[in-house]
């Protein structure tokens, strides 16, 4: 569920081709009480093993042990979303500001596939003054690159007032997102949710579908990046929890901003079943860690990849990061706080404590909770222990074809710079790295931090990327690869030795992710498979350090990249960037930072 913004905005209505499953979206504004949905939509009829409360690990013909890197189920089913990114008044928390949104709500829609459909989504931008494009967060996109949805690297800015119409494949199942990556827009507003039907590692009942954790400014985030930039990242006023909170307005009569509306998120559960709870720490600068009081919960999924269950009374995400997780309804009935958990030893917020929501047994009820937390805050921003992210679907590190030692450092003119081997990226919207790719040019800019890689056989191999946080700072990094999954082959305090570090490198099914922290003054080893041509960012997913440039991109086998092309995807490649081209100067927003 999420709640009404201050104004509701106009909302474009999903569509999809196959009525087995239906442009669901959480209820808006008004509803005070999230009561869980049975989240079914008609599934296609399996003939090997149907998947239901107590098989949760199969998939008709495919299940949870299914190779889902080398094979995907085709459904002939594709499935069709229009979205609109659009500006207006808001007022999540209770306190009015304006707000940068999905169909006019935060989060917006969430985009429903089952396990190998299609997607077509249409994204229109409605904004006053900013381009915009959509990135769907830990997809591969599998001969799709050029939907991966970066402007300044697969793609040029979608101009006011124009559409892109993105396609791919969902070869992946599990819990996601899809954000704004024009810079700092989705810190605003602008993302929602994707869930991708496929089987678990561990049975449950009900699936209460996405809790999105953020935290939340009451001014326009792109007017706290004067802040930021100068190396002083502001602490935002609060925190909302599926695009909800109540901001305590007793001390701000004065403010008229300050309505005092805002209303905890409420799920209401049944004593005795087994709840499915999808996160996402979509913050702007902040690691939380997240808990139900009184309640154990069982994880079953890192980002994209199921796991070997395992039981915890809290959870650690770092930015980007999602955890499918499991409760059991089974406490007194009564009402409990489930917390976000927000870390103050990761970055300051204005009311940590009060990033909170409502679980109930009794939906009559209307009383806050009186229960106490017993969890022990964390002191760290670092990931959850690595020897509990064990991958369900075993792949070893074989081969490892190529080493890229990178640094990591932070320099200062005009403003804050996070470099990479001294290079702080910067892009150009009107530029990206696709459209050089196709006009065949053969040097990249110095400042797109491109890194070639090539694949060398048809056996498995892996590339290795090691960034070293070379800045004495001592924060956290969490590094995001796009396009992959990648292997955790260490994750360490330490200064890594090329002759000696590679010694301790997990190669024996490490786990398995798209973001993963980088230690403060420490060290960060991750491997991926060159199997997937295109060009593929790489950064930091706090996105204050993004817009400063802490990233990099890998541009993989760049001679069969557009053998993924088709007639279609480049007229409308070009079209794009012609429009954003015709309107620089007159509708673009100025660049005053990285770009992504």
């Amino acid at each position: 569920m999420k709640l009404a913004l201050g104004c509701v905005l106009s909302a474009l209505a999903a569509s999809v081709y196959s009525s087995s499953l239906h442009a669901l979206r959480h209820s808006p504004l008004h509803a005070l009480r999230q009561t869980p949905p049975q989240l079914d939509y008609n599934l296609l009829p399996r003939a090997a093993c149907d998947n239901t409360n107590k098989s949760r690990s199969c998939w008709g013909n495919y299940s949870i042990d299914t190779n889902y890197y080398d094979e995907t189920p085709d459904t002939g089913v594709t499935r069709e979303y229009w979205l609109s990114v659009e500006e207006g008044p808001c007022a999540p928390d209770g306190y009015a500001r304006q707000c940068q949104t999905i169909n006019g709500t935060v989060p917006g829609p969430t985009i429903f596939a089952d396990w190998g459909d299609s997607l077509i989504i249409h994204v229109t931008n409605n904004l006053k003054s900013n381009g915009t494009g959509i990135h769907w967060h830990g997809l591969r996109q599998s001969g799709s690159n050029i939907y991966d949805g970066v402007p300044g690297i697969t793609q040029c800015a979608i101009a006011i007032g124009q559409s892109m119409t993105y396609r791919f494949k969902v070869s992946q199942y599990g819990s996601t997102w899809y954000h704004s990556h024009f810079s700092l827009q989705y810190a605003n507003g602008a993302f929602g949710g994707m869930i991708f039907n496929g089987p678990a590692t561990s049975n449950y009942d009900e699936d209460l579908g996405h809790l999105f954790l953020s935290d939340w400014s009451h001014v326009d985030v792109f007017t706290r990046w004067f802040e930021a930039r100068n190396g002083q990242p502001p602490a935002l006023e609060g925190g909302l929890i599926n695009g909800t909170n109540k901001y305590d307005c007793s001390n701000s009569t004065t403010d008229p901003n300050c309505t005092g509306r805002g209303v905890k998120l409420t799920t209401v559960v049944e004593k005795g079943k087994k709840y499915r709870l999808r996160l996402v720490n979509a913050a702007v600068d902040g690691v939380f860690q997240f808990s139900i009081d009184k309640h154990k919960l069982k994880v079953i999924a890192a980002d994209l990849v199921p796991i070997k269950p395992y039981s915890t009374s809290s959870l650690k995400l770092t930015e980007g990061q999602r955890y499918d997780i499991i409760f059991h309804a089974n406490q007194a009935v009564d009402n409990y706080w489930v917390r976000a958990g927000w870390l103050n030893a990761c970055q300051p917020n204005g009311n940590p404590d009060s990033i909170t929501s409502v679980l109930r047994y009794n939906a009559s009820s209307t009383l806050d909770p009186t229960s106490t937390s017993d969890v022990t805050v964390s002191s760290d921003c670092l990931d959850e222990p690595l020897a509990s992210l064990v991958p369900h679907l075993k792949v070893d590190v074989t081969n490892i074809q190529k080493s890229f030692d990178t640094y990591l450092n932070i320099s200062k003119t005009n403003y804050v710079h996070w470099t990479i081997n001294t290079s702080s990226l910067l892009i150009d919207w009107n530029n990206p790295t696709l459209k050089q790719v196709f006009n065949g040019e053969s040097l990249f800019p110095t400042e797109y931090n491109v890194l070639a890689i090539n694949r060398t056989t048809t056996d498995p191999e892996w590339i290795v990327l090691v960034i070293q946080d070379q800045s004495n700072l001592g924060l956290e990094h969490p590094i995001h690869l796009h396009g992959h999954d990648f292997w955790i082959l260490d994750q360490s305090t330490g200064t890594f030795d090329a002759a000696t570090s590679p010694q301790n490198f997990k190669t024996k099914n490490p786990p398995r992710r798209d973001v993963a922290a980088l230690p403060g003054n420490g060290y960060l080893a991750i491997a991926f498979m060159p199997d997937n041509p295109g060009a593929w960012l790489c950064h930091c997913h706090i996105a204050w350090h993004a817009s400063e440039g802490l990233s990099l991109e890998f541009l993989e086998s760049e001679a069969d990249i557009q053998a993924d092309v088709s007639d279609s995807d480049r007229t409308q490649f070009d079209d794009i960037c012609q429009t954003w081209s015709d309107n620089l100067g007159t509708q673009a927003f100025p660049q005053e930072d990285s770009g992504i």
